[in-house]
């Protein structure tokens, strides 16, 4: 691994180089703060139309298919319907994309571009050391991308719950994207992807290969904190008798099974109903006395979201310290 050259000490003391590297930042990378500006007026503007005028139509509309289901000739303004179930769908799929490009962006222009140039060595020379750059390159994103995803997070939470209950086409609250779209994970997630894509950068030094391994890696975060998230705070059990079939009880599903007669939870899986031959003659075989589910409720939302918030946001300042080790070791 080749060494990058860093200024002497001498030349960062008798400088206040800060304020001038800040507003260099802010001039290279001026498309892109133009674009991330319109992309939270956009889906902003989206997000306080459908919690508004978007929801009240097609809450209405509901009431009137409602109200004359079994009748012929039965008239409801069914665009209004497809309206807020297309500008729903849109907004919390940008929302969840935002962690993706914040990484891809950071991997690629913010770090990868530069070291890929050479052009550190020049804010180097200008009295700028190295941590103190790599500290204005992450800092100043970083407080972008919290105000951006932090406004648009508790709109589109918002407008999901104006529409809970009132709209049958609402998403419910685990399902996946809306889970994320409106919660602080994506915060944590958007962060974190600006701190994996700006190591991706540094270790590459290859603006391209950054862009892709940040947004990669980013998206492995994602996987493997999605699939922790139902184990990190205690689940609720529901039991049902066998001839239901299942337990009662809606949310987040973490594992289903049968009871037996001493108590115990087997993880099987389940047969169906108690009525039906081949089921009745496997749960006797297993002393089955009624099925359970564990799962999450509702009631659980806040605790999943501000574990798994948590857990992300140290998992981004692990990288964010890796990266200040590897260019402190490059340029010893």
């Amino acid at each position: 691994m080749s060494t990058l050259t860093s200024p002497a000490p001498a030349a960062v003391e008798h400088s206040s180089p800060a304020p001038r590297l800040a507003r260099w930042l802010l001039r290279l990378h001026r498309p892109a703060l133009y674009l991330w500006t319109a992309l939270a007026v956009v889906l902003g503007a989206a997000l306080l139309w459908l919690w508004g005028p978007l929801t009240d139509a097609a809450a209405a509309a509901w009431d009137q298919y409602d109200a004359c289901r079994t009748g012929a000739g039965c008239h409801y303004d069914q665009d209004a319907i497809l309206r807020y179930k297309n500008v729903d769908q849109y907004t919390t799929t940008a929302l969840v994309a935002l962690p993706f490009l914040v990484a891809a962006w950071a991997g690629g222009a913010l770090t990868g571009r530069e070291t890929e140039n050479g052009t550190t060595r020049l804010a180097w020379t200008q009295g700028v050391s190295p941590a103190r750059w790599l500290a204005t390159k992450l800092s100043l994103p970083a407080a972008l991308v919290t105000a951006v995803t932090g406004l648009l997070v508790p709109l589109h939470h918002l407008a999901w719950s104006a529409g809970d209950g009132r709209i049958d086409t609402a998403k419910p609250w685990s399902d996946v994207p809306t889970f994320y779209a409106g919660g602080p994970v994506l915060v944590a997630l958007a962060l974190a992807g600006l701190a994996i894509g700006a190591l991706a950068g540094l270790v590459l030094r290859n603006s391209l290969g950054a862009l892709v391994t940040g947004a990669c890696a980013t998206a492995c975060l994602w996987a493997a904190a999605h699939l922790t998230m139902p184990y990190l705070w205690p689940t609720v059990t529901a039991v049902g008798d066998l001839r239901s079939g299942g337990a009662p009880g809606s949310g987040i599903t973490v594992a289903t099974g049968v009871l037996t007669s001493t108590g115990e939870h087997l993880a099987v899986p389940r047969c169906g109903s108690s009525t039906v031959p081949d089921c009745a003659a496997l749960y006797d075989r297993l002393d089955a006395v009624g099925l359970y589910t564990d799962y999450h409720p509702r009631s659980h939302y806040w605790p999943l979201q501000l574990m798994e918030t948590g857990i992300v946001l140290a998992v981004a300042a692990a990288v964010v310290t890796a990266a200040f080790a590897l260019l402190r070791r490059r340029t010893a």
